[in-house]
């Protein structure tokens, strides 16, 4: 399953489905865990660190059977750094596993819908990912799997302070929500950052997947809960869920005017940028962000209607630069062969996404 993981431009929970799905890509809910017996990752030893690995793969059994999949474990020091890298572009591990991957690993459904980072931050982090604006589910998922654990381990909980972390923002629930949005209304009409600044005082944080607050390549962005303590879990979901709303509403009105008052600039726009990925020898990581943003515009204001919903999300994961070089089995790739790999990665992939529009 290891390979198809490496190689597989798909992820079912970025398919262009679920509820708002025009606006919002995926939903994702992280459940940070520690071990009562154990220091955290960051000031464990070695002994201690396979002590976790132990004592989670003895329980990964159990496990399954409430993920509703079977989960292979990956142990982190086993893969190459383009590999573990790969991991990371697909959101399946975070960077800190990159740099320390000793007694690291992590358990991954086939789906990659659900997935269990170890020794990480902390002990233990669950992830359970799905598409569109849809927290409840993910959320149950997570709560089933750690119902288990907490059946099964010796959990680090506090009556006072709640779950005990590594990190103090994440102590209390341990529950770190998040949402994965395309915003490339609000960018052109310049009032995302409306958004960014004002977010910090409803406890979330609104991030560019990709750059930073000054360029934001793709117009994706991730918007999170920032405070665990103090709140319930299902507080914590509808203070989100209440934000993402606003924020798809306003979304939708700035697309709404740019179709009106910008109609031949938007289509000439979405037009060129379908034209650049069908034709183009030669594209840029940050290139194929910006031109993807606008055929994924397109494809929602149905203005391009003979591509496969799920070509987006195949584009956006499989033209990243490790992606390529993984696939390619040569990390030495110079930029001009990697930018020619894309364009040619990119040009098979509208191809193979061609539909009927009768279908």
């Amino acid at each position: 399953m290891l390979e198809r993981v490496l190689q597989d431009s798909r992820l079912s929970w970025l398919q262009q489905a679920g509820a708002d799905s025009d606006v919002v890509l995926a939903s994702r809910i992280l459940l940070s865990r520690n071990l009562q017996d154990l220091p955290f990752p960051n000031r464990a030893d070695l002994y201690e660190l396979q002590t976790v690995e132990n004592r989670l793969a003895a329980v990964i059994p159990a496990v399954q059977t409430v993920a509703g999949e079977a989960l292979q474990g990956v142990e982190m020091e086993k893969l190459s750094a383009l590999q573990r890298e790969v991991l990371r572009e697909k959101q399946l591990i975070s960077e800190k596993m990159l740099k320390t991957p000793q007694h690291r690993a992590v358990y991954l459904g086939a789906s990659q819908k659900t997935s269990l980072m170890v020794n990480e931050e902390d002990h233990i982090r669950i992830q359970c990912v799905t598409a569109g604006l849809d927290l409840a589910g993910p959320l149950k998922r997570a709560f089933s799997i750690d119902d288990l654990l907490e059946s099964k381990l010796d959990i680090a909980f506090d009556e006072k302070m709640g779950y005990l972390t590594s990190s103090p923002t994440n102590l209390g629930t341990g529950l770190r929500a998040a949402v994965l949005l395309h915003l490339p209304g609000l960018v052109f009409t310049r009032n995302v950052s409306s958004i960014i600044n004002i977010s910090p005082q409803l406890g979330l944080a609104v991030r560019p997947l990709f750059g930073d607050e000054k360029e934001q390549p793709g117009c994706l962005f991730q918007i999170a809960n920032q405070l665990t303590l103090g709140y319930s879990e299902q507080e914590l979901i509808d203070n989100l869920r209440g934000a993402v709303t606003e924020i798809v509403a306003h979304e939708r009105r700035a697309r709404k005017a740019l179709a009106l008052y910008m109609k031949e600039r938007l289509e000439d726009e979405v037009w060129r940028a379908y034209g650049t990925l069908s034709h183009a020898r030669l594209l840029s990581e940050k290139e194929v962000l910006e031109l993807l943003s606008r055929l994924r515009l397109g494809m929602d204001l149905k203005l391009i209607r003979g591509l496969a919903p799920e070509c987006y999300g195949q584009l956006l994961l499989s033209t990243r630069t490790s992606f390529l070089q993984n696939l390619a089995a040569n990390e030495n790739l110079s930029k001009t062969e990697v930018d020619r790999l894309r364009a040619q990665h990119v040009r098979r992939l509208i191809e193979e996404n061609q539909v009927s529009l009768e279908e």
